[in-house]
Formats: C-alpha cells, structure tokens, sequence
C-alpha cells in the first residue's frame, strides 16, 4: 500500500489535530483545526497571545497527534503522529495558507475577511505552518502485523 496515499486520505477524513509544545522541560498541548498541502505541511490558526503560540514563537520544535474518534477499547485504530518545525506564517506564504484554509473551512471568514487583516492588526488569528520531518502513521486496519508506519520528509 502506499504510504503517502494512506496519509492524505487520513488527513482528508480529520479535521482537528493536537499540537505540542514546551517551554522550560513543562510541555502543553492545544487541539486546533488545520488544513493541509500536498506537501504535508500542517496549517492552522490560532491568536498570537495563546500559550502554544508563544511557545512556538520561542521554540519552534513541536510534536502532534491527529486522530478519528474510535468507538470502543479493541477497535482496530488509525491515527498520525508528528513532528516538525512550527512558525508563524508571514508575507507572501500568508496568502497561500489563508486559501488552503479556507478552502477547507470557508467559516474563517468570521474570524479573518483576508490575509490583509492579519498584517493590518484587525484581528488576533494568525496562520502557523507545521513543516513535519517525520509522520507516523499507526494503522492496524490496513496494517494488522507491523501496524506503525513513517514517513521522513
């Protein structure tokens, strides 16, 4: 089975993810909502002023998790696992994340009219872009013997 193919149609059929951060050895985990390109860059949107976006403005280095609901202990489970470099998303590459992310949730609209209102100061979102350097992928549907599977990009 392909790799990348089983990630992206993940990617596709999820839409909230859990992003790590840390700051002096205390970690801390926020859940957002993230869109995502063809390289599996991970997008999302959050205000400047929240712990894991200060945290990320002082240590880009992060770790995550995106899973489905499962119904019950036993289910035979999907999920990815990540890690990266988190930066803000600024100048030119800002308009490529507000159109990947509202592509997938036209709902931004309510928080962000365009990227001109991030860089004009009228709201308090701001994109971030995760660059992964490794995704795993833990499948025991398609992979019941050797269920964990990576990704290095």
């Amino acid at each position: 089975m392909d790799l990348k193919k089983l990630i992206k149609d993940y990617l596709k059929e999820t839409n909230l993810m859990q992003i790590a951060t840390a700051k002096g050895n205390k970690p801390w985990i926020a859940s957002v909502w993230f869109a995502y390109d063809s390289a599996f860059n991970l997008y999302f949107i959050s205000r400047f002023n929240r712990r894991h976006s200060l945290e990320i403005a002082k240590n880009p280095h992060v770790a995550g998790a995106i899973v489905k609901p499962h119904k019950t202990l036993g289910d035979k489970t999907r999920g990815l696992q990540f890690e990266g470099e988190c930066h803000e998303v600024k100048g030119v590459e800002l308009v490529k994340a507000f159109a990947i992310f509202a592509k997938r949730f036209p709902t931004v609209t309510k928080f962000i009219l365009s990227p001109k209102d991030i860089v004009e100061g009228v709201t308090d979102h701001h994109f971030y872009k995760v660059v992964p350097s490794q995704i795993v992928l833990f499948d025991e549907v398609n992979f019941p013997d050797q269920s964990r599977r990576e990704l290095n990009l």
